[in-house]
C-alpha cells in the first residue's frame, strides 16, 4: 500500500473505491513507515489549508491507525535506502517514490505474489516493470 492509494481510500477520492475493494480482498497488506508518515502529513496539511476540519482529520487519523494496525510495516532501513539510491526501470524516480519501490522489492522476497497498490503513475510503471503488478 503506497501513499497515493491510501489517501484516495481515506479521503474517498477518485480510485478510492478500487483501493478499498482490492485491500478488502488482499490476504495481507504491507506498507512502508514512509506511507504512514506521508499520509499523516497530508492530513495535517489539509487541516492547516482548511480543506478538512480538525474533527475530520482526527476521525481519519483514527481510521488510519485502526487499518494500519493490521498491516505489516517496514521501517526505512539502511537496506531500503541503499536500494532506493539505485536505478529503477522507468526513470526518473523521485526519492520518496524510490523508497516506496525499494520497500516493495524487499517485501517481494518474502511475498511471492506481492502487488503494489498505488495511484501514482511513476510507481505503477516501475512496479509493472519490476514484476510487482
Amino acid at each position: 500500500m503506497e501513499t497515493s492509494a491510501l489517501l484516495a481510500w481515506l479521503l474517498n477520492q477518485s480510485g478510492g473505491d478500487d483501493v478499498r475493494s482490492r485491500s478488502g480482498s488482499a490476504r495481507h497488506i504491507v506498507t512502508s513507515s514512509l506511507t504512514l508518515a506521508e499520509t499523516e502529513r497530508a492530513l495535517v496539511r489539509a487541516e492547516v489549508g482548511q480543506a478538512l476540519r480538525a474533527a475530520e482529520v482526527q476521525k481519519l487519523l483514527g481510521h488510519l491507525h485502526r487499518l494500519s494496525s493490521k498491516w505489516t510495516e517496514m521501517q526505512v532501513t539502511p537496506e531500503v535506502l541503499s536500494r532506493a539510491g539505485q536505478r529503477f526501470p522507468v526513470e526518473p524516480v523521485r526519492t520518496l517514490d524510490a523508497i516506496h519501490l525499494a520497500t516493495a522489492l524487499i517485501f517481494s522476497r518474502a511475498i511471492e505474489d506481492l502487488q503494489v497498490l498505488s495511484l501514482d503513475r511513476r510507481i505503477r510503471d516501475n512496479a509493472v516493470a519490476l514484476g510487482l503488478d
